[in-house]
């Protein structure tokens, strides 16, 4: 976590078997259950977004797709008299 100044505020209600549970575990950690909560919920927010944003692909998917772009087909018709379209409009 930064050491950067924290301005806003998150309020969560729970009920009190989550908060003795939540207490609990930032104990073991040595952490306050703040501390307990941002951290576990940044970092679960970070995979979360990470799993939406970024593209794996295999070794020989990503091969494919550089010899894709080295060599790339011409456009097919339709998207050429749309670009012609689109360049029309423009003007």
């Amino acid at each position: 976590m930064s050491t950067l100044t924290k301005d806003t505020r998150l309020h969560i209600r729970c009920d009190q078997e989550v908060r003795r549970l939540l207490d609990k575990a930032a104990a073991y950690t040595h952490m306050s259950v703040s501390e307990f909560v941002l951290r576990n919920a940044v970092e679960q927010a970070q995979s979360v977004v990470q799993s939406h944003e970024a593209i794996t692909v295999s070794q020989q998917d990503f091969d494919t797709f550089l010899t894709v772009l080295d060599a790339p087909d011409q456009a097919a018709p339709a998207l050429r008299r749309a670009f012609a379209r689109h360049a029309e409009q423009i003007r």
